[in-house]
């Protein structure tokens, strides 16, 4: 014979409630984890936007800065600059915007540098081609009168310290370009001659870049810069010198 439960031994059993709602199961820790890391994000969103706006007019300014510097560099004579574009279907005209402002596709940007007295000391452009390690950013300096290049500088490049970086100070290099020849043919339409990068010691022809011994790649990035640019500048540039050749 069975002996009865106690009543502080018996089980109580839950009865359903109809209609009832099961419990919701526990949060998942992978979901709050999600939303932690979105939240983290939008911040960190905002915080580099806010850094980019509030730093953007420096960076422009000292950007802007750098490349007056360098066309001062490329034009000696030079007292003052304004900018201008080469147009897709030939003709000039004033840059209309600064910094960071693309130009129209297939305009070429240049610089029209006036001596003290407002006349027109040369020409300064900027070309770019891969160098040893990345692209090698140069600005050259360009005289109507002798239709020659008188003078480089480097915008941009990170080339070996001490090997690529001998194009800002070797003088048999930088020599090269005192009066490298970039003449156009009779028909205006391109270079008479390709600028060229030689091995070291065997330039034959003013147009030729003798090359810095142990740095060739660089080199030949500094000739590549020139004759790109120049091939796509001076046809268009050269009909309309006379529209420059004063400052308005």
């Amino acid at each position: 014979m069975s002996t009865p439960e106690k009543p502080s031994e018996q089980k109580i059993i839950p009865i359903a409630v109809a209609g009832a709602k099961p419990p919701a199961p526990p949060a998942s820790p992978t979901a709050a984890m999600i939303r932690t890391l979105g939240l983290v994000s939008s911040i960190c969103g905002l915080i580099i936007v806010g850094a980019y706006q509030g730093t953007y007019d420096a960076v422009a300014a000292n950007k802007r800065i750098a490349t007056e510097r360098a066309v001062f560099k490329v034009i000696p004579a030079a007292k003052s600059i304004a900018e201008y574009v080469a147009l897709p279907g030939g003709g000039i005209e004033p840059r209309v915007g600064a910094g960071d402002t693309p130009v129209a596709p297939g305009a070429v940007k240049f610089f029209a540098a006036y001596d003290e007295g407002g006349k027109l000391a040369g020409i300064a452009a900027e070309g770019g081609a891969k160098g040893y390690a990345d692209t090698v950013r140069i600005m050259f300096g360009y005289s109507p009168d002798c239709q020659c290049v008188i003078g480089i500088g480097v915008v941009a490049m990170r080339e070996t310290p001490g090997i690529g970086d001998k194009i800002l100070t070797d003088r048999n290099f930088l020599a090269n370009f005192n009066d490298l020849d970039v003449r156009l043919k009779g028909d205006l339409a391109a270079l008479a001659n390709e600028v060229k990068t030689v091995k070291h010691g065997t330039k034959a022809n003013p147009w030729q870049i003798d090359a810095i011994a142990g740095a060739t790649i660089t080199s030949r990035a500094v000739g590549k810069a020139i004759n790109d640019s120049a091939q796509a500048l001076l046809p268009r540039l050269v009909p309309n010198l006379d529209k420059l050749r004063s400052k308005s």
